[in-house]
């Protein structure tokens, strides 16, 4: 079954629709973005994931012991983050008793840092811009695709890469920032149609 992350929650009631739906992960971005959300806002939301619904933490340009506070604070126990730069930097997470997904961009050819996951995102993340399914090498492995996914692309995205899992953000949105419940019902439903 394909695995499914909804990315920049900020409220109760698209938190617990994706529980609702048991999808395998849930985003909180701690980056700068429209989606961004504080960690004592973000805590009390990720008490309301499960064991089956994972929380993660999104990260962009923040050293990792800033990563690791923040982790802390929200109460999430994955993290994802876009600008890793060594394997000592994932060793670091690691001890601090977190998963860890980095995120990279199509094309990245940078080697493995011993990462849980790795994302692919398209060439600006959190863009919602599609990058090149077809052109573009795909990792080996279980691989999370990123960017520009909603329900009418999704399934042909999934079919186009053999990715593992997937991650949208924007194409589940009534507005830029703002959670549509129908549309993550749409885009569960899609994705696990083909499950």
């Amino acid at each position: 079954m394909t695995f499914i992350k909804v990315c920049g929650l900020r409220d109760e009631s698209s938190v617990d629709a994706a529980v609702r739906l048991g999808v395998e992960a849930v985003g909180f971005v701690f980056a700068e973005s429209v989606r961004r959300i504080s960690a004592q806002d973000a805590a009390p939301l990720v008490r309301r994931t499960t064991d089956d619904t994972v929380a993660v933490g999104v990260f962009k340009g923040a050293p990792v012991a800033e990563v690791i506070e923040v982790a802390s604070t929200a109460g999430v126990g994955t993290v994802q983050v876009h600008d890793l730069k060594s394997a000592d930097e994932v060793n670091r997470l690691h001890e601090a008793g977190l998963r860890v997904i980095r995120a990279i961009t199509a094309g990245d050819g940078s080697g493995d840092l011993g990462a849980d996951h790795l994302l692919v995102d398209g060439a600006t993340a959190g863009a919602g811009v599609p990058w090149d399914w077809t052109g573009q090498s795909r990792p080996a492995g279980d691989w999370i695709l990123a960017g520009g996914l909603h329900p009418g692309n999704v399934r042909t995205a999934i079919e186009q890469t053999g990715a593992w899992g997937v991650d949208v953000s924007s194409g589940v949105e009534s507005s830029r920032g703002v959670k549509d419940v129908a549309l993550i019902e749409q885009f569960v439903a899609t994705v696990r149609s083909g499950a």
